[in-house]
């Protein structure tokens, strides 16, 4: 007899079972189904009576670990396989492994139990690795995969045969505390697992604490990994511990080594008598640096006045080489670090503060060595010549973007009057600037503007508020002045064919532009290409026609997508982006290995040491400078969005229940993004729409009601709740609300 299930929502049902039925589909059990749709615990319940009905009704079967999966079409016992049969099965399998072909990659593991290898060709799509076949494998493990006949839809499926190496040997996590062991729950939802503890390596951890483990054993499918606990980073509540845990866990330092902090310390607090000689003395230039209000360490000043009809634009950025000689222990770790890192409540610097903050920056009032690049700029926007020099400088004002806003874009009288005497250089720097960005736009160069998250924290490290970061006509020309001598540099060494360390992004790849192209066609869009390769002007085009449009915000985001990432390379390539044959960066050596590494090579052609030999030396170098400082460069944009995406989920969490206007940012078959004007995104699951069951259009990236044939679109603007919160997954959920017949 069919057992009835009382209150079963038959949208929901349909949407479970197109689900099961669906081709990408991996048998999975009631509580992994339940997470993949962000079920909450309290209404799980409805899912496994839904389950149930299906499995009475005859629609799907229960296989082996309680996984469900569609009934096949075939009658009889293939359908309602005993233990003993799947067993079989498998053991099949395994000895067809032998006649399989094998591959090498890195294991990228899923909380839900299965997972993916990443294959050395970066081309090359990742294999699918159902649950039963992870074997021993550990999350970034180098394994070796063996390709199976089956596939999850279009991708590839295999299992794991051998772990090759692992590639994790550190975990940060929560202790917590048994009578004679301790476990350790990872930070990184991707290891499901718990780390045990044996009693003898808890190293004094007690419950709560945000500790770092290392590695003893992996485990494997049948056996949890072991740890040793050898750093307690502090209590979880414990103000910072969250974004500190978050820093460790992407292996960033924190700790300069003790060489490093004894080098930085013997360096001078002021600039010497003999460092001075041989130098271009500009101190007597008007020069001011402009930075934002808590900015510490400040690497470039600039200064302009007119000459014969040119603008002469000094951009004079600071000397760091003078101060971290090639090859030392300073220089070692800043080449470790690659780059600072700015997280929401702290900065981990590339070099020790002493020098960051201290003879390296361009502190106002004081002396400072430095390396300009003087230009002079005709009135087209073009360099009609300019020089690159060793200098000492004297900045006079140490300005913000704040008060220098005010002064040219709102001609605020009492901020006019405490920086009169520069009020002239300033007007002047807006119309250099206006030129600058006015000739680099007809070039093509450009201009995504997606709004970056400002976050503030209470002396608790609570986030109490988040707003857009401003961007104004003074970040707006300090930019422009930071390209053009960027790109003026870069031409200089191109040129010469000078061993040099340039900033490239690649032409995108014709394939993945084109599947966006097409649906930009058929948005009305005018777009001339078709199948050939695209120039950043044609890009900057479609962005110009859908500017203030609905459209804006997703296509922009399609064609970025589109778009490869910009890195490090000894190549003079060119920047697509800012459609720019020469780039390189030259403008933040404090914070940026690779400027510090061309300044040193610009300091051995000005001083006539550039010989075959030297050439030679950096010919030997230069590439792996280039792949470290990608890396590294990478690493700090994920932890810097990782613990954003943290405090903004906290934020929320402070926030349940309220109601926000919203616009769709993004369609997905699970759900829309929704963003709100303060920056922050969240989801609105599929599951949570009302009144229909709704389908993903992949085609046209928006959401179908199948009833009532509601459309939601990118750019719609709706109204959300704040649903939830998950700070440890670092996500938001939404539900959309009613809008009366006025708001829709």
């Amino acid at each position: 007899m069919i057992k009835k299930k009382s209150n079963i929502n038959k949208d929901q049902k349909k949407m479970i079972y197109d689900l099961i039925c669906s081709k990408n589909y991996v048998p999975m059990k009631a509580k992994e189904i339940a997470v993949l749709l962000q079920i909450p615990k309290s209404s799980r319940h409805e899912l496994q009576d839904i389950l149930e009905s299906l499995e009475d009704e005859g629609k799907i079967v229960t296989i082996h670990r309680g996984r469900y999966k569609k009934k096949p079409s075939k009658s009889g016992a293939d359908s309602r396989r005993g233990k003993g049969d799947i067993e079989n099965g498998e053991s099949r399998n395994e000895a067809m492994l032998d006649d399989m072909e094998h591959l090498t990659g890195t294991f990228i593991s899923h909380s839900k139990g299965f997972g993916f290898v990443e294959l050395q060709d970066a081309e090359a799509e990742d294999i699918f690795i159902p649950a039963p076949h992870t074997g021993d494998a550990f999350h970034m493990d180098e394994v070796e995969v063996a390709l199976l006949p089956d596939k999850s839809g279009s991708r590839q499926e295999g299992r794991v045969v051998k772990v090759l190496s692992h590639g994790i040997s550190e975990i940060v996590g929560t202790f917590e505390r048994s009578n004679s062991f301790g476990f350790v729950v990872a930070d990184n939802r991707k290891i499901s697992k718990d780390i045990f503890i044996p009693k003898e390596f808890i190293n004094s951890a007690v419950t709560g604490d945000k500790v770092i483990v290392r590695m003893n054993r992996y485990g494997g499918n049948q056996k949890n990994p072991e740890g040793k606990v050898i750093e307690v980073l502090g209590k979880a509540t414990d103000p910072g511990v969250d974004v500190l845990s978050v820093a460790r866990a992407y292996d960033i330092p924190m700790v300069f080594p003790a060489k490093a902090i004894s080098q930085s310390d013997r360096c001078p607090d002021h600039v010497q008598e003999g460092d001075m000689n041989g130098r271009l003395d500009l101190r007597d230039w008007p020069m001011v640096t402009i930075d934002g209000e808590d900015a510490k360490d400040l690497d470039d000043a600039v200064s302009l006045t007119m000459e014969d009809g040119l603008y002469k634009l000094g951009v004079h950025i600071a000397d760091v080489s003078n101060y971290v000689q090639n090859g030392s222990a300073l220089d070692r770790e800043a080449l470790k670090r690659g780059t600072s890192v700015y997280l929401v409540d702290r900065v981990i610097p590339m070099l020790p503060k002493r020098l960051s903050n201290g003879i390296c920056s361009l502190n106002a009032g004081e002396d400072r060595l430095a390396l300009s690049c003087i230009m002079w700029i005709d009135k087209n926007g073009q360099v009609a010549k300019h020089k690159i020099a060793e200098t000492v400088i004297h900045v006079d004002r140490r300005m913000t973007y704040t008060n220098v806003n005010k002064i040219i874009t709102n001609s605020d009288e009492e901020v006019i009057q405490e920086y009169l005497e520069f009020v002239p250089m300033f007007r002047m720097m807006q119309q250099l600037s206006d030129l600058l960005r006015s000739t680099r736009r007809k070039r093509g160069a450009i201009d995504f503007e997606f709004p970056e998250s400002k976050i503030i924290l209470n002396e608790l490290g609570k986030p109490i508020e988040i707003r857009a970061y401003e961007r104004n006509a003074a970040t707006n020309l300090i930019e422009d002045f930071m390209l053009q001598a960027n790109e003026t540099v870069a031409k200089e060494y191109c040129k010469r064919e000078i061993p040099f360390l340039y900033r490239t992004h690649e032409n995108p790849d014709m394939e993945k532009m084109e599947s966006v192209l097409s649906f930009i066609r058929n948005q009305g869009i005018e777009v001339t290409k078709s199948m050939e390769e695209i120039s950043p002007k044609e890009v900057q085009d479609i962005l110009s026609q859908i500017e203030g449009s609905p459209m804006q915000p997703l296509i922009s985001r399609l064609l970025l997508r589109s778009m490869k990432q910009a890195r490090y390379s000894i190549g003079c390539t060119g920047h697509f982006g800012l459609a720019a044959r020469y780039y390189s960066h030259f403008t933040s050596p404090i914070r940026r290995y690779p400027d510090l590494q061309i300044h040193r090579i610009i300091k051995d052609d000005l001083r006539k040491r550039m010989d075959d030999q030297k050439k030679s030396y950096y010919v030997s170098i230069l590439d792996d400078v280039a792949k470290q400082t990608s890396a590294t460069e990478r690493r700090a944009e994920e932890v810097e969005r990782e613990t954003d995406k943290m405090k903004i989920a906290e934020y929320m969490h402070y926030h349940l229940g309220e109601v926000f206007d919203g616009t769709i940012s993004g369609v997905t078959g699970w759900g829309l993004y929704v963003e709100l004007p303060n920056t922050v995104e969240g989801l609105v699951h599929v599951n949570t729409l009302r009144d229909d069951y709704y389908h993903y259009d992949e085609d046209n990236y928006q959401m179908v009601g199948e009833v009532t044939k509601k459309v939601y679109r990118l750019g719609d603007k709706v109204k959300v709740r704040v649903a939830d919160t998950d700070i440890g997954n670092k996500t938001i959920d939404f539900t959309l609300e009613e809008m009366g017949e006025e708001d829709e």
